[in-house]
């Protein structure tokens, strides 16, 4: 939870089904942005991704148990990602979030942190009535020995980006595919298959913003990416754009957190 009692002013941008590497590229820049202060305050991005698997900074080819040739016929992407981790899966009908935050201005370490994001997880997954936990051994959160989301960050000098992914309605057969998060035995479930039926997809933004501004203490100010894209316009100076009223950790030069 966060340490300060007057709300912080975080952005809020929330974008339709958004290619992987586009995503990732855009993170890269916000993150570059904050540490430089042309992004004055944090920002959570809400979206999906086509379907995708992702590479973590822990590889995780070794983990993909199909071939290259069943992929382009499943249509799944493989990008390698900056995050930490393993090997993972986004598809349509996740729920994806990416905080960039400032962790020194915040004044959170990144276990603190991680858990700030598991407790975002199981507050959503409240909301729908599905009873989820954390796992002593791994990350994330769990449906007994099945899990339900997953966290995988990127650090660098005291700016975390990318974030966590709830399964919700997406299919959880290309989970079948690998071996996620790099562990064998690792079993995935969703919300719709805990329910027994899918989910109200207009719920699960506004149950994840809810959420965000308990666990940070925070406000969410929804913002437009061209709005956005004015600070990582070339020449973008000192001082960039800010909506939020109220602004808010360790140095790295590059951790990340396990898928």
């Amino acid at each position: 939870m966060a340490s300060d009692s007057a709300p912080q002013g975080w952005h809020l941008l929330e974008l339709p089904l958004t290619p992987y590497a586009e995503a990732q590229s855009l993170q890269a820049g916000l993150a570059a942005a904050r540490r430089e202060r042309r992004l004055r305050h944090d920002l959570l991005i809400l979206l999906e991704h086509p379907p995708v698997f992702t590479l973590g900074r822990n590889g995780g080819r070794e983990n993909l148990t199909v071939s290259d040739a069943f992929l382009a016929q499943a249509g799944v992407e493989v990008v390698a990602s900056e995050r930490g981790g393993n090997i993972t899966y986004h598809g349509p009908g996740q729920l994806v979030g990416y905080p960039i935050v400032d962790l020194q201005a915040s004044r959170r370490g990144v276990a603190d942190y991680v858990r700030d994001l598991e407790s975002v997880m199981l507050a959503v997954a409240a909301v729908f009535d599905v009873t989820a936990g954390r796992n002593a051994r791994n990350s994330g959160v769990w449906v007994d020995d099945r899990k339900l989301g997953s966290i995988g960050l990127c650090l660098r000098r005291g700016v975390t980006f990318h974030g966590f992914a709830l399964n919700a309605n997406n299919t959880l057969e290309p989970f079948d595919w690998i071996n996620p998060c790099g562990m064998a035995d690792v079993r995935m479930t969703s919300l719709s298959r805990e329910r027994g039926r899918d989910v109200d997809a207009r719920k699960l933004h506004p149950a994840t913003r809810k959420a965000v501004e308990a666990v940070f203490g925070v406000a969410l100010h929804p913002i437009r990416l061209d709005r956005l894209q004015e600070v990582l316009a070339p020449g973008a100076g000192e001082g960039g754009y800010s909506t939020p009223q109220r602004s808010g950790g360790p140095d790295s030069a590059d951790k990340a957190g396990r898928a």
